[in-house]
């Protein structure tokens, strides 16, 4: 029985490594190109939005390659994510595919049906459970070492001397977590990975601005999505904090009940404990790090997405209260990677020149940047509050 997965960033690695591990034959997805989103856009519901697109043509490519089962999460909540899995299965089916997608809802809703899930998947390879519970504990300290490597490339790619560098000692740090197979081996990866990348060669005088990405989940860890956007924003001399990683994720939403921080911290703007997918979070994520010394914040969001759109309404109020500018991104099919290209430097430029009238020093002499009542009604994707 062959199986399959969605392809979220670099967690492909972990996965096709666990598969391997329990002794399951394994399909790994390609990365989303044109062939993966025109598939997605043919046979999926026109207003449906990008994420279930993408999955859905990356569903189809690997039911073309064989694959009997593709194990997803679900989700709960307003947000018709928690749909997904079963649309997918739906569609699949209805163009002639076998192919079996399991979805795992979040363990605490039906902790019987996800174990029940967890078993099955045991099953497929025939392996006993302590090999089984041994190799999911190392395949999730992959995905940990995998956001460990991620988070340290984006922080040093702004101040590489060299263009690339940071590129090719993350390559080769992946190279070697991807050969890792025990938890001894995989945290021996992640430290020579981790100092692969502090070897990189950096220009301690430059003074990076700093951006927070928000949004939905699957738009914010694709870069085939976004357009490689943390990259890119680095390649500009930007150091860009994503909100999201799939390990910080797990741990917070699945595992326990964490983000309390940030919940609270959008607690007086949205009074609701959930308003389905990371809406919640786009706010209180924003708050905080304007609280904790941003130049601004970019919020990515599937076009059509209604947890979203509910925090984007929401966003020019906290931005003018916070004093931080946020620019949204509405993502789908249409999006270019030139127009991203295009606003991102825009907006850091809007950032530079803020900084310089704070100081004080180069710029100073700027016309006052507007605030968000300033902004003309049609571009209401870029928000902005400068106290000056």
């Amino acid at each position: 029985m062959k199986v399959s997965f969605p392809r979220m960033g670099n967690s492909y690695l972990a996965f096709r490594w666990l598969m391997d591990a329990l002794n399951i034959e394994c399909i790994v997805p390609p990365e989303p190109n044109y062939q993966t989103l025109d598939l997605g856009v043919r046979y999926s519901p026109e207003f449906a939005c990008i994420p279930f697109k993408v999955l859905m043509g990356t569903y189809f490519q690997v039911a073309e390659q064989g694959a009997d089962v593709i194990i997803t999460s679900g989700g709960c909540g307003p947000c018709r994510a928690g749909y997904y899995w079963v649309m997918h299965q739906r569609l699949l089916q209805e163009n002639g595919y076998k192919t079996r997608v399991i979805g795992f809802e979040e363990p605490q809703n039906n902790y019987l049906d996800f174990f029940h899930k967890l078993n099955f998947i045991r099953k497929i390879g025939g392996v006993s459970i302590p090999h089984f519970w041994r190799s999911l504990k190392t395949g999730w300290q992959k995905v940990i070492a995998l956001d460990d490597l991620e988070i340290l490339s984006f922080q040093t790619r702004p101040y590489e001397v060299k263009r690339g560098d940071t590129g090719r000692a993350l390559q080769e740090a992946l190279d070697l977590l991807d050969q890792a197979n025990d938890l001894n081996q995989v945290e021996k990866a992640r430290r020579a990975g981790l100092q692969l990348l502090r070897d990189v060669p950096r220009d301690e005088t430059r003074n990076p601005l700093k951006i927070g990405i928000i949004g939905e989940i699957y738009v914010l860890l694709e870069p085939a999505i976004n357009h490689n956007m943390q990259k890119m924003l680095g390649e500009m001399g930007v150091i860009a904090e994503r909100s999201i990683y799939l390990s910080s994720y797990a741990r917070e939403n699945i595992l326990t009940e964490g983000e309390q921080d940030v919940r609270a911290a959008a607690r007086p703007y949205l009074n609701e404990p959930c308003i389905g997918g990371h809406g919640t979070n786009s706010i209180g994520e924003t708050v905080l790090y304007a609280k904790h010394g941003y130049d601004g914040v970019i919020q990515l969001a599937p076009f059509s997405c209604i947890p979203e759109i509910v925090a984007r309404s929401i966003l020019p109020r906290v931005s003018a209260e916070h004093d931080i500018p946020v620019l949204t991104f509405f993502l789908d099919e249409q999006t270019s990677k030139a127009g991203v290209e295009t606003r991102l430097e825009a907006f850091i430029d809007l950032m530079d020149r803020r900084r310089a009238v704070r100081q004080g020093g180069r710029g100073a002499d700027l016309l006052k940047l507007p605030t968000h009542r300033d902004l003309p009604p049609l571009v209401p994707e870029l928000v902005v509050a400068a106290k000056t």
